[in-house]
């Protein structure tokens, strides 16, 4: 275009002389001026006229809707073509990476890790426990503790933020127990109704809660699992049910 915006910058012979990644890239940085210009309330209906031009002369993917989403998918599909994979070119929003200061009220629930030896997982667990602000973590005796550097490293720092007990008693932990168990008798998490305070537990990655555990247990709840396998990580379980949690006590994602 012209530096105004408004007129061809090629004939369709000159435009159709350069190499194919270069066309492209010249396709892309107009939808790149579009997106920008249609978020600054601007019209891109000369910009979009030019870059259809442009498209059909190389018998492109055709019409192109004048939104957000479909501009940054066809400049992605420009970009692909025209070998350029640069990390700045992303159009829709950016995502929040930076950590927030504070967390919200933390709810009144703990989590007991009964006999899990992966330390990778109890950190990643108690990485969790601290994203969904759900309370406690108690350690029985053969699960790694926060003196583990695995246990630290995998928590991303979270272990100064998080209540960590070390405890070899199960009747001492806040009532009801809800055990998370693949039993046949146990409820469906998204059928159970999550009290005000409890006390969740996560059994060893592949013998599942105790014996001791499962007799100390009032409730049982499992995930519904639709494939082969009969379990999930116990990271992975414990991530789907810290979200059920945070879902129906605060409402989020709903």
């Amino acid at each position: 275009m012209n530096r105004n915006g408004a007129g061809p910058e090629f004939t369709k012979k000159k435009f159709l002389s350069l190499p194919p990644e270069r066309r492209h890239k010249k396709c892309a940085d107009l939808l790149k001026r579009a997106y920008e210009d249609l978020l600054s309330g601007k019209d891109i209906q000369s910009i979009l006229e030019y870059y259809h031009t442009l498209d059909d002369w190389m018998a492109g993917p055709g019409t192109l809707l004048p939104d957000p989403t479909s501009l940054s998918d066809r400049y992605h599909l420009h970009l692909h073509e025209a070998r350029s994979f640069l990390r700045e070119h992303n159009l829709l929003p950016r995502v929040t990476k930076d950590d927030r200061d504070n967390s919200e009220e933390i709810l009144p629930i703990s989590i007991y890790l009964d006999n899990i030896r992966s330390a990778h997982n109890v950190g990643s667990i108690l990485r969790t426990v601290e994203a969904m602000a759900l309370g406690k973590i108690f350690f029985s005796p053969n699960t790694p503790f926060i003196d583990n550097k695995q246990v630290r490293d995998a928590s991303m720092g979270m272990h100064l933020h998080v209540e960590c007990i070390k405890t070899d008693s199960i009747e001492a932990l806040p009532k009801p127990i809800i055990a998370m168990e693949t039993s046949p008798d146990a409820v469906s998490i998204y059928e159970y109704i999550f009290p005000e305070s409890f006390t969740l537990i996560m059994g060893n990655e592949e013998y599942g809660c105790s014996e001791n555990t499962m007799k100390a247990a009032d409730e049982l709840i499992t995930i519904p699992l639709r494939g082969r396998k009969n379990s999930l990580n116990v990271a992975n379980a414990f991530s789907i049910a810290a979200y059920e949690i945070a879902r129906q006590r605060k409402g989020i994602c709903l």
